[in-house]
């Protein structure tokens, strides 16, 4: 079993048994998040929904992030994957939401470097970001980002009150 599917089953088991459901926004890991949520037998108790945000276009459209704050910042700013994170929350009627946004390479993007990722949770108690530097190649950027997602939402199971 690999170490992302040992934190994703974790995730799942930790979010039945508070009984909370989860949704993801994503852009580089590109559904990479859910899809480790979905292995794990017993997924479809938990996990809502997500969105693939990989143009800025669907970010604003669909998910809800300011036009303004993506003009301002790009797409590769904690405040943006806050953003990303909120709006799966609010789309899929989730209680938390989590998002990823960052630069896979090989290129720069939105003058930030390789490597540069933030990943976004969101619950009733409002949003928050995080700031990741990871080193790689592309689909190793892109699995750090995933471990990275599935362990802040399995710090918020942890410190999280039950929902309602």
């Amino acid at each position: 079993m690999s170490n992302l599917h040992r934190i994703a089953g974790q995730a799942v088991r930790g979010a039945i048994s508070r009984g909370v459901t989860v949704a993801t926004a994503e852009s580089l890991t590109a559904g990479m998040v859910a899809a480790m949520l979905a292995d794990t037998p017993g997924a479809s108790a938990m996990l809502q929904g997500g969105v693939v945000s990989y143009q800025n276009s669907v970010k604003a459209e669909v998910l809800g992030v300011p036009p303004e704050l993506l003009d301002a910042v790009g797409s590769v700013d904690g405040q943006v994957a806050a953003a990303m994170a909120e709006g799966a929350r609010r789309l899929c009627r989730a209680d938390i939401g989590v998002s990823t946004t960052g630069v896979a390479g090989p290129e720069p993007h939105d003058d930030k470097a390789v490597g540069t990722v933030f990943v976004g949770v969101a619950t009733a108690g409002g949003s928050a970001s995080y700031a990741y530097s990871f080193e790689g190649n592309r689909p190793e950027i892109r699995g750090q980002a995933c471990a990275a997602a599935l362990e802040r939402l399995l710090e918020v199971l942890s410190s999280e009150a039950q929902p309602g």
